[in-house]
C-alpha cells in the first residue's frame, strides 16, 4: 500500500471523536456516579444512619452551601474546559500526523524515483534516501511500506555475473554497478535488524519478502528475525558468497512467532554462510530447497527452539556442514530429503538427532551422509 493510499483513506475516516454533546453527557455522567460513591463509601464508613433535619440554618450554613453551588459551577466548568483542551489536542495531533504523513509522501516519491534512474549513484541515493525515509516514518504502516518498495527492488530481474558475455565489457560495468546498489540494499537492511528491538529505528518485527530474489553476495551476518515474516521462497544463491553468520531466527519473545521461508531456495555453486546462526523459535522452512554444487556453512548453529524444515530438500552435490550444531530442542525434520551427492556433514553435532536422518537398524547411510557416532549407535 502506498503512503498515498494510507493517507486517503486517513482523510476519508477523518479523526474519530464523538459529539461534544455526548461527550459532555457522559462526562458529567461518570462525575456524579463517581461523586456519589465516594459519598456512600464516606457514609458507610462514618456509621452513619440519618441526616439530622434543620429548620432554620444560620449565616455559616448559608454561606457553606454557596459555596458548595459556586464550587459545583466552578467544577462543571473545569471539566467542560478539560474535554474541550482534550478534543484539541487530538485534533492538534491528528493534524501533525497529516503534515508529517504529507511530508513522508513527498519525499517517498522523490526516493522511489531515483530508484528508477539509468545513473547507479542516483539509485544509492534512493536506497539511502527510503532507508532513511522508513527510520523517520510517521507510522508503523508507512516503514512497512518504504521495507516493502527496498525488497521489490531486489526482486527486480537480474543478470548474474556468470550469464555475461566474457567480451561484453560495457555490460559488466553495468553489472557491477547495479550490484553495488543490490548489496548497498543488502547491508542497510542487514544494519537495521541487527538494532535492538526496542530501538527507534529498527526494523525487527517487520516483513521482508526476498521471494525469488536474485543473491550474488551480500552480508546478512547477525541479521535478527525476530518475528514478522521473511520470505526467500524461490531465491536463487549465485557463485558469490551470502553470509546469514550469526543471524538469529527467533520469535520467541514476541506476541507471535516469526517464519523465515527458504523454501524452493537454490543454493546452488554458492557459499552460504549460516555459521553460528540460531534458530530459536518461529519456523525456518527449507521446503524444496535445491543444495547442488554449493558450500553452506550452518557450522556451530543453535537449534534451540521453533521449527527447523528441510522437508524434500536435495542434497546433489557441494558441501552442506552442520558440524558443530546444536540440536537441544524445537522440532528439526529431514523427512524425505533426497541425498544423492556431495557432503551432507554432522560430524561433531550436539543433542537429539532430527527427524527423518538416521536410517533405521541395518539401513545405510544415504550418499554423502556424515554422522556423529552416537547418532548412528541410535539408528
Amino acid at each position: 500500500m502506498s503512503p498515498r493510499l494510507s493517507l486517503r483513506q486517513a482523510e476519508r475516516r477523518g479523526l474519530r471523536l464523538w459529539p461534544v454533546g455526548i461527550v459532555l453527557v457522559l462526562a458529567f455522567t461518570t462525575a456524579i456516579l463517581v461523586a456519589a460513591s465516594v459519598f456512600y463509601a464516606g457514609w458507610d464508613l462514618l456509621g452513619a444512619r440519618e441526616l439530622k433535619p434543620e429548620r432554620r440554618i444560620d449565616s455559616k450554613t448559608l454561606f457553606d452551601l454557596v459555596k458548595l453551588a459556586f464550587g459545583v459551577v466552578a467544577g462543571s466548568g473545569a471539566l467542560v474546559a478539560l474535554v474541550v483542551a482534550y478534543r484539541r489536542q487530538r485534533v492538534d495531533e491528528d493534524g501533525a500526523l497529516r503534515d508529517a504523513t504529507r511530508l513522508h509522501t513527498e519525499r517517498f516519491t522523490t526516493a522511489v524515483s531515483q530508484l528508477g534512474e539509468e545513473s547507479a549513484a542516483v539509485r544509492l541515493g534512493g536506497v539511502h534516501a527510503l532507508a532513511g525515509l522508513a527510520d523517520d516514518a510517521p507510522t508503523r504502516e508507512l516503514r512497512q511500506t518504504c521495507i516493502d518498495v527496498l525488497c521489490s527492488y531486489l526482486r527486480l530481474p537480474y543478470t548474474p555475473e556468470s550469464d555475461l558475455p566474457e567480451d561484453a565489457t560495457e555490460a559488466r560495468h553495468t553489472y557491477l554497478a547495479l550490484r553495488e546498489v543490490r548489496h548497498t540494499t543488502i547491508r542497510l537492511i542487514r544494519d537495521h535488524l541487527r538494532l535492538p528491538h526496542d530501538h527507534q529505528h529498527s526494523w525487527q518485527g517487520h516483513k521482508f519478502d526476498f521471494t525469488n530474489v536474485a543473491f550474488d553476495g551480500g552480508d546478512l551476518g547477525g541479521a535478527v528475525f525476530s518475528s514478522g515474516t521473511v520470505h526467500f521462497h524461490g531465491a536463487v544463491f549465485y557463485g558469490s558468497a551470502v553470509n546469514f553468520s550469526g543471524a538469529v531466527f527467533s520469535g520467541a519473545t514476541v506476541n507471535f512467532g516469526g517464519a523465515a521461508h527458504l523454501g524452493g531456495a537454490d543454493f546452488s555453486g554458492s557459499t552460504v554462510d549460516f555459521s553460528g546462526a540460531v534458530f530459536s523459535g518461529g519456523a525456518v522452512d527449507f521446503l524444496s530447497a535445491v543444495f547442488s554444487g554449493s558450500t553452506v556453512s550452518i557450522t556451530g548453529a543453535a537449534f534451540s527452539g521453533g521449527t527447523v524444515l528441510f522437508l524434500h530438500a536435495k542434497f546433489s552435490g557441494g558441501t552442506t556442514r552442520f558440524a558443530g550444531a546444536e540440536f537441544s530442542g524445537g522440532t528439526i525434520s529431514f523427512n524425505r530429503a533426497e541425498f544423492s551427492g556431495g557432503a551432507v556433514d554432522f560430524s561433531g553435532a550436539t543433542g537429539s538427532a532430527p527427524s527423518g536422518l538416521v536410517p533405521v537398524s541395518g539401513s545405510p547411510l544415504p550418499t554423502g551422509v556424515i554422522l556423529p557416532p552416537a547418532w548412528q549407535a541410535i539408528g
